[in-house]
């Protein structure tokens, strides 16, 4: 029922927005201020915001078809009227790493009633920075911008649009509420450190839903404060998986609550579907959580609970993780491991995990050195329906 509601509100949602965009919308066409193809247009497009962020009515900026350059700048409302930002084109970053003096390249801030539109593509032309700052040795890429960041934007839709080589994270959204991405697609290399296609932080009713994201780290990650959050109809592959987390890391982290990734596709990533906590971490919680529906296609890791996620070696993994997992669902999972441990559940020894469900898991591994293994570490899950591998065929409590 939760669900079908939350589909039917993504659909009211575009419905109300589109006709409010629609309706006697004032274009502001970014040539009119300027812009010229082949050339940075930052100056153009700011003024063009500015004049359709103030005018009574919906209005919608127009970036036409062509190559256009676009140094750092933040869209900011709040807007009078509802707003569009229509990319027919190709707006490209910077190349230079050292241009950047803060966390992102193009920011839409405070907004409410937004859409983002178009079937152009944002190039953050990554290639320049990925080795930069340990990247290449360590995939944390400290100082890079993230291409487009979504911050306190409320009631608004985010459709059609592409990113491509992010520097380091492809979108971002911080303190939003009911907002959609549809049919986005996102691209980089699968050797493209730190580039998680959608990053969700303190955000409320975000949905991702009919996306392609192929990039080198997490096609869709859920960071702390996340509540009722729907992942639905992604294709995920090459990358990391789609992931709540990673969470512990900070103080005063809030819970994550209500997501749902239903009907997800992943193929050739290093996880499939993953919750991943750090050791000697600051308390936190995970709950209300269901994957079902989903393909697997040559994962290496189908399906993670990982509290003792350390990648860089920065943490002391002896000491168990103070995050709270529970009331999470994994159902209706089907397909290929890459690897023999296809389901592998490590919950923290201070916090186990709790009403965790193993339902109709049925992940094949052709590997020479004998079937799939799931093993279970200070967590007893429930079992229903069919199982292969069979559950917790590998057993620890500390």
């Amino acid at each position: 029922m939760g669900l079908e509601v939350n589909v039917a509100t993504i659909s009211l949602l575009l419905i109300l927005l589109t006709t409010a965009i629609n309706a006697q919308t004032r274009v502001f066409d970014v040539r009119n201020y300027g812009a010229k193809p082949n050339i940075d247009i930052t100056e153009a497009v700011a003024r063009a915001w500015k004049d359709a962020c103030a005018y009574p009515g919906s209005s919608k900026v127009v970036v036409p078809e062509a190559m256009y350059r676009v140094g750092n700048i933040t869209f900011l409302g709040p807007c009078k009227s509802p707003i569009e930002f229509n990319v027919l084109g190709s707006i490209h970053s910077p190349g230079d790493p050292n241009y950047f003096k803060g966390d992102r390249w193009i920011a839409f801030q405070s907004i409410d009633y937004l859409i983002v539109s178009g079937t152009g593509y944002f190039d953050g032309e990554g290639e320049t920075a990925w080795s930069r700052n340990g990247c290449s040795k360590n995939g944390y890429c400290a100082h890079l911008p993230i291409s487009i960041r979504f911050d306190y934007v409320t009631n608004s839709i985010v459709r059609d649009i592409s990113s491509y080589n992010s520097k380091q994270f492809h979108i971002h959204a911080l303190g939003c509420q009911n907002l959609t991405f549809d049919h986005v697609t996102i691209k980089a290399p699968q050797n493209s450190p730190n580039t998680d296609g959608i990053h969700i932080g303190r955000s409320t009713k975000i949905n991702v839903i009919n996306s392609q994201i192929s990039t080198g780290d997490d096609c869709v990650s859920i960071g702390d404060g996340s509540r009722d959050i729907l992942i639905q109809g992604v294709n995920c592959g090459p990358g990391h998986g789609i992931s709540i987390g990673s969470l512990g890391m900070y103080q005063n982290e809030q819970p994550v609550s209500g997501v749902r990734v239903i009907s997800c596709n992943l193929t050739n990533t290093s996880n499939g579907v993953r919750i991943k906590t750090w050791p000697d971490s600051y308390p936190g919680s995970a709950s209300d959580i269901l994957f079902e529906n989903i393909i697997i296609n040559n994962v290496d890791a189908p399906i993670i609970v990982d509290q003792g996620y350390c990648p860089w070696n920065v943490c002391k993994p002896e000491i168990p993780s103070k995050v709270k997992i529970s009331n999470v669902s994994f159902k209706n999972i089907r397909g290929t491991s890459a690897r023999k441990s296809a389901v592998v559940l490590v919950c923290s020894s201070s916090l186990p995990c709790e009403n965790v469900e193993l339902r109709d898991i049925d992940l094949r591994y052709n590997g020479k050195d004998g079937p799939a293994t799931s093993r279970c570490v200070n967590v007893n899950p429930i079992i229903g329906g069919y199982q292969n591998p069979p559950p917790c065929t590998i057993r620890t409590v500390f």
